[in-house]
């Protein structure tokens, strides 16, 4: 098994090797994907939740990882990302975009075992809420993306979204980092919700990304400006109140900005 839960080339030494060996290998290329949702917690807050591993061996044996594994001869990188989420999750994505490269040196080193260099490449994808109900998978559950927050009420533990293995806290903290940004001034918060949606739903996904509430006139004003909101015909019906028009959006899809890479 690789550093992230596949199988690698035992060519050149390969998991025979050892500590002195291993270091000498050459590098190995992984595709690691962070996968963003939006669920409600126990009190019904919705914030932003991702799908982690659980490491069944060394290095990190018993904490939880990203989705990931090696890149395969045969497929896109592109490709090998969509296969992670397959795998994981079962999800087809709204939206999917490579993140960035992580190569740090020691990215992937325990002193006591020695380890393949590993440079991953990272996507991101978000993913519709109604699109999924979470189900947790063999070694794999969904928890808070942010490393403030917490898993089944409980405060960040050992083994929570705080400690995750290798260097994929930092690489979650840049996703949301990316997300909060793009937010602001992109189409972003649309990949969150369906065909149709309401001034009320779309400012709920604006609150679970930000984690922060907004003002309700002033977001309506805001929002209403953009010209690539259309207002329907339709409405959202079940309420005990009048029931709120749904909108829909007709802007482009793409999240932009280019990726980025690490040493």
């Amino acid at each position: 098994m690789s550093l992230f839960g596949e199988p690698l080339s035992t060519g050149g030494g390969g998991l025979n090797a050892n500590v002195s060996e291993r270091a000498t290998l050459q590098p190995s290329l992984a595709i690691s994907t962070v996968i963003f949702a939006l669920k409600p917690d126990a009190n019904g807050k919705v914030s932003i939740w991702m799908p982690l591993v659980r490491r069944t061996r060394e290095p990190f044996k018993g904490q939880w990882a990203l989705p990931g594994g090696p890149l395969h001869s045969d497929e896109s990188l592109e490709d090998a990302a969509r296969r992670n989420l397959q795998e994981t999750t079962g999800i087809e994505p709204a939206y999917l975009e490579q993140l960035y490269a992580f190569g740090g040196l020691q990215r992937s080193h325990k002193k006591e075992i020695g380890a393949q260099r590993v440079v991953s490449i990272v996507y991101w994808a978000l993913v519709k809420g109604d699109t999924t109900e979470f189900e947790e998978r063999h070694n794999v559950q969904w928890h808070p993306a942010d490393a403030q927050g917490s898993l089944n009420g409980e405060a960040a533990t050992q083994g929570s979204p705080l400690d995750l293995a290798f260097d994929h806290r930092e690489i979650v903290d840049y996703a949301l980092w990316r997300l909060r940004n793009k937010i602001e001034y992109s189409q972003v918060g649309y990949h969150f919700l369906g065909e149709l949606f309401t001034l009320a739903q779309l400012r709920e996904v604006h609150e679970a990304v930000l984690n922060k509430t907004l003002d309700k006139a002033n977001f309506r004003r805001d929002i209403l400006a953009n010209k690539d909101l259309e207002e329907t015909e339709h409405f959202l019906e079940g309420g005990r109140h009048r029931p709120p028009k749904l909108y829909r959006y007709t802007g482009p899809r793409g999240l932009g900005s280019p990726s980025r890479s690490t040493s």
